[in-house]
Order: structure tokens, then sequence, then C-alpha cells
């Protein structure tokens, strides 16, 4: 069932991004994907980060999708993004209240491989258990830093992003790709509540 909240009298879609943030690199993502989700009239994206407490659990429960967004450490989730997941989500996780809404998933690491698809698969299988609908990249790999998912990430939006500032890096086609992702997540939570195919 779609559920909508209300903004200055119109009844608007809403797509959550939850995610961790080392060092800036993901939450240049976040941003990416909310700029994305925000390509479409009418669906309003939020940003929600685990190292900011209380979480908005009210918004996450109102939710049409959450997108979630995790950097790579030692091949798997930030320890931050892992107790968000373990502790924090029993009261969303018993009732089943994120049930049938739309999921996915970003991550970076600092190698061009870095094990990010365990970062992925994690993420994946904590939204399965709260009985949501994963959505990927249909986006065939880049072949040159120029372009979207030159990483070659199929399950989410990978990012490359060096031992420097978040100011240069993920790079452009990263950060194309996090918004691609969000986009794709919004158009098809419309389609969802709309009940297309």
């Amino acid at each position: 069932m779609m559920k909508q909240f209300i903004i200055a009298g119109e009844c608007k879609m809403l797509v959550s991004i939850v995610y961790d943030s080392g060092y800036g690199h993901t939450k240049r993502q976040a941003e990416a994907v909310a700029e994305g989700v925000k390509s479409f009239s009418g669906v309003e994206a939020k940003l929600v980060p685990v190292a900011e407490t209380p979480i908005d659990w009210e918004a996450l429960a109102k939710s049409d999708a959450i997108i979630f967004g995790s950097p790579t450490y030692n091949g798997t989730i930030s320890a931050r993004f892992k107790q968000f997941m373990e502790d924090s989500t029993r009261t969303a996780w018993v009732p089943q209240t994120w049930r049938n809404k739309i999921s996915a998933g970003f991550t970076n690491s600092g190698s061009m491989h870095g094990d990010k698809l365990n970062s992925l698969i994690t993420l994946t299988l904590f939204a399965a258990q709260h009985g949501m609908v994963w959505v990927g990249v249909d986006l065939f790999p880049g072949k040159t830093n120029d372009e979207m998912n030159r990483v070659g990430g199929w399950l989410g939006a990978m990012a490359y992003s060096k031992d420097e500032s978040p100011e240069l890096s993920p790079i452009k086609s990263d950060l194309d790709t996090a918004h691609y992702l969000g986009k794709r997540v919004a158009e098809l939570s419309l389609q969802f509540a709309s009940g297309r195919t």
C-alpha cells in the first residue's frame, strides 16, 4: 500500500536515503541519489544519516522507498551502519512496517574493487529480511571513467573514492550513477504505487 505525506497541502511520495559516511565520500553519493529521486515531480527525498540521532523512524515508516548506503571497509559495511541494522530496526522488523517498500543500495571504497559487492549483498539481505523489494542498477558497465557504472555494479551503485578529499572523489561518473539509481527508484516506486508493471 502506498503511503504518502503532506507538504504544503500537496500529497507527495517519500523516498528516504539512510546512509553512513566516514569521511564524506558516501555523503556525496547519498546527495546524488537524493537529487535523482527529486527529478520526478511529486517525489520527495529525505537524507537520514545514521550517525545523527535520533533516527526519524516515523519518516521511514511513511516512506514509499528506502535506499541504503554505506562505505565499504574491509569488505563489508561500516560498523555504524551495521549497528543501525542490528540494534535499531527491530521495531520496524517485528511488525514488518517496511514490507513491500522499494529498496536499493549504494557503496564506495578506497580501491576500484574493494569487495564492494559484499556490502551490497549485505544491504540486499537486510532489505529482504524486512520484506522489501530490491532495485538494482540496469546499466551496462561503463568502459571509460566518463561513463556511468564504470565500476560495473548491477546490485547497486558503486563508487571508487580515492584517498583524497570528498570534493575530488568520487568522480562525476560515479555520482551520475548514484543519481541514476535515485531516479530509477523514484520511477519504479511511482509505477509500483500505481499498480503498473
